[in-house]
């Protein structure tokens, strides 16, 4: 006996900045939080999403009410590898692709929401099972327009709640700009603080590299998308010729893409976001790939589902704080001592509001 999709629906949700966000290239205007609901035969309803911050919400609804939706009514939603694939295909003509693929994970989430509601489990178990906590990072209070003082009174907050690191972004238009910063930060909070960096693909090779070279004496954890996504030739140059571990992932949007940095050796983090490369079904084979090649993952925003998925693999390290959700949630993430806990109800975990994502619907 099978258990048939019934219903399929999409919609959107705007939601506004919790707080002024800014990088070397943009401002986090909105997130656009596209949703989908899928009710089964047997009575159950997963709840699925992704996100943009600011641009093309609607296109991923099209592609959803157009494209996909409707190939999933009749179909069985516990073959969740068979549905990806079979929805993958029918949209060959545009993938990969970022529309295409936020628009696979809004369902892939939803399915294995499903799959974990059916089962009786929580994600992070039913996903891989390590652990149930994992430790946490801040990246509120590392935005790059905030003055040096503001940085180390959020590395020094986050040090005094027991969080093992902080994210600046770096970016600033003169390399002595970001280095001041970055080392008021690091006397502030001495040597044993995790302090990681964000570029947001601004920079060319020759910028980066001299920047790396710069930021070493700083002792970094990590120095994310230095150039722009694509320039995998680029991100693998600067690796070998830094010490600091270049991070690469959020802007990456299917498992080759993945597979085509960890092979060259451009990627010393990854940090695959379950949205951007088309669910939790592709997610879980990046993370995988990348513990083949003894490296950890530390996926991009989202926290609220980042948490167990995280959790559930081996070389999850770090789950990345920038709450964004509280509008339209019921509770919040239990942190305990630096460390996020992974929710242990069954499903995805998230505790969502259906009234206020009611209220913010789109159209």
């Amino acid at each position: 006996m099978g258990t048939p999709i019934v219903r399929a629906e999409a919609y959107l949700v705007d939601l506004e900045v919790e707080t002024v966000r800014t990088d070397a290239v943009q401002s986090f205007l909105k997130q656009e939080t596209i949703f989908v609901e899928l009710a089964t035969a047997d009575g159950l309803t997963g709840v699925g999403y992704s996100y943009t911050i600011g641009t093309g919400g609607s296109s991923v609804l099209a592609m959803l009410r157009d494209h996909l939706l409707p190939r999933l009514i009749g179909t069985d939603a516990r073959n969740v590898e068979a549905l990806w694939s079979e929805l993958f295909w029918s949209t060959h003509a545009t993938t990969v692709g970022a529309i295409t693929s936020l628009a696979l994970a809004a369902v892939d989430t939803a399915l294995w929401d499903l799959r974990c509601l059916r089962a009786g489990e929580p994600l992070w178990r039913l996903a891989g099972g390590y652990r149930q906590q994992v430790p946490l990072y801040d990246t509120e209070g590392g935005w790059l327009h905030l003055a040096t003082d503001g940085l180390v009174a959020g590395a020094l907050a986050s040090q005094q709640a027991g969080w093992s690191g902080v994210k600046l972004k770096v970016g600033k238009p003169h390399v002595h700009e970001d280095l001041e910063r970055l080392r008021a930060v690091r006397d502030a909070v001495g040597p044993s603080m995790d302090i990681m960096v964000d570029a947001n693909q601004s920079m060319t090779y020759p910028e980066a590299r001299r920047r790396a070279a710069a930021y070493e004496s700083v002792d970094l954890t990590w120095f994310e998308e230095p150039l722009p996504a694509d320039d995998v030739t680029g991100h693998v140059r600067l690796a070998e010729s830094t010490s600091i571990p270049i991070a690469v992932g959020e802007s990456l949007y299917s498992v080759s893409q993945f597979r085509e940095y960890v092979a060259a050796g451009g990627a010393g983090i990854v940090q695959v976001d379950v949205a951007r490369v088309g669910g939790i079904t592709p997610w879980l084979k990046v993370a995988h790939l990348a513990e083949t090649f003894n490296l950890e993952v530390c996926p991009h925003f989202l926290m609220e589902l980042h948490v167990s998925l995280t959790a559930a693999v081996p070389n999850g390290r770090y789950v990345e704080h920038i709450p964004q959700l509280r509008a339209i949630t019921s509770s919040e993430l239990d942190i305990v001592d630096g460390h996020v806990v992974a929710p242990d109800v069954p499903g995805l975990g998230i505790d969502w509001n259906q009234d206020a994502i009611d209220d913010r619907r789109a159209g």
